[in-house]
C-alpha cells in the first residue's frame, strides 16, 4: 500500500492491485443449500410414499378381512363349495396386504418387488386349495340350505373386493407401484367372481346341485387367470422404477 499528498496536503492511501469482488463463494453455498434442499425432498417423498402405501394396504386388509369373516360365517349355514372357494381366495388376498405393507414401511423397492410375488405365491396357493375342494364336492356332491344366504355373501364378497381394488388402484397409480396395481386389479376381478357366488344360488334354486362345484371351478379357473396376469405385472417391473413415482 502506497501513501499519495494531496495538493493541500491531505494523505490519500492507494491499494495496490484491484481486488473483484469474490462470487465463488455465495454460489459454493447456494450450491450446497440447493443439493441440501433436494436430498431433503427425496427423503421427504419417501416417507409420504411409504405412510401412503402403509395406509393404503391397512384399509384393504380391514376390508377384505371383515369380507372374508361375514362369507365364512355364512358358509358355515349354506356348505357351499362356490363360496368356500371364494372366501378361502378373500382370506389369502387379505394376508398380501402384509409382504406389501412391509415394503412400504422399509421404503424398499426390492422388497415392494418381493411382496408382489408373495402376492402371486398366495393367488395361487388359494387357487390350487379351492379346487381341491371343488373337485371333492363333484366325488360327493351336497344339497345346499340357506339359498338367500348365500346370494348375500356373493353381493357382499362384490362389494368388498370392489372397495379394496379402489383404494389399492388409486395407491398404486399415485405411487407407482405395480405391485399395489396388480393386487387392486386381482381384488376387483374378485369381485365378478364373487357375483358367480350369487349365480350359482339362483341355478342351485331351479333344482340344479351340481351348479355349485360347477360355479366352484369357474372361480378356481378364473383365479388361475388372475395369478397368470398378476405375475406378467410384477415380472416386468424394473425396482429401480417404483421410487421415482
Amino acid at each position: 500500500m502506497s501513501h499519495l499528498r494531496a495538493p493541500d496536503g491531505t494523505v490519500l492511501c492507494e491499494h495496490e492491485g484491484h481486488h473483484e469482488p469474490d462470487q465463488r463463494a455465495p454460489r459454493i453455498v447456494q450450491h450446497e443449500h440447493a443439493e441440501h434442499e433436494h436430498s431433503h425432498g427425496l427423503g421427504d417423498r419417501s416417507i409420504l410414499r411409504s405412510h401412503a402405501g402403509i395406509r393404503a394396504v391397512s384399509w384393504s386388509l380391514g376390508i377384505l378381512t371383515i369380507t372374508a369373516l361375514v362369507q365364512a360365517f355364512i358358509y358355515t349355514r349354506t356348505l357351499s363349495v362356490a363360496l368356500l372357494a371364494d372366501l378361502i381366495h378373500n382370506f389369502g388376498d387379505a394376508l398380501t396386504a402384509i409382504p406389501l405393507g412391509l415394503a412400504f414401511f422399509l421404503r424398499s423397492a426390492k422388497g415392494e418387488r418381493l411382496a408382489g410375488l408373495a402376492v402371486v405365491l398366495a393367488i395361487f396357493i388359494s387357487a390350487l386349495v379351492a379346487l381341491g375342494q371343488t373337485i371333492e364336492r363333484f366325488i360327493h356332491p351336497r344339497s345346499l340350505s340357506h339359498l338367500w344366504l348365500l346370494a348375500a355373501a356373493g353381493i357382499i364378497g362384490f362389494v368388498g373386493n370392489e372397495i379394496a381394488a379402489q383404494v389399492r388402484l388409486r395407491a398404486g397409480r399415485k405411487l407407482n407401484s405395480p405391485a399395489l396395481v396388480a393386487d387392486g386389479n386381482h381384488a376387483r376381478v374378485d369381485g365378478f367372481v364373487s357375483l358367480g357366488v350369487l349365480a350359482g344360488a339362483v341355478v342351485v334354486s331351479l333344482g340344479l346341485n351340481l351348479a355349485d362345484p360347477i360355479i366352484g371351478l369357474v372361480i378356481t379357473a378364473v383365479i388361475l387367470h388372475i395369478t397368470w396376469e398378476s405375475w406378467h405385472t410384477v415380472s416386468r417391473t424394473d425396482p429401480g422404477e417404483m421410487l421415482d413415482g
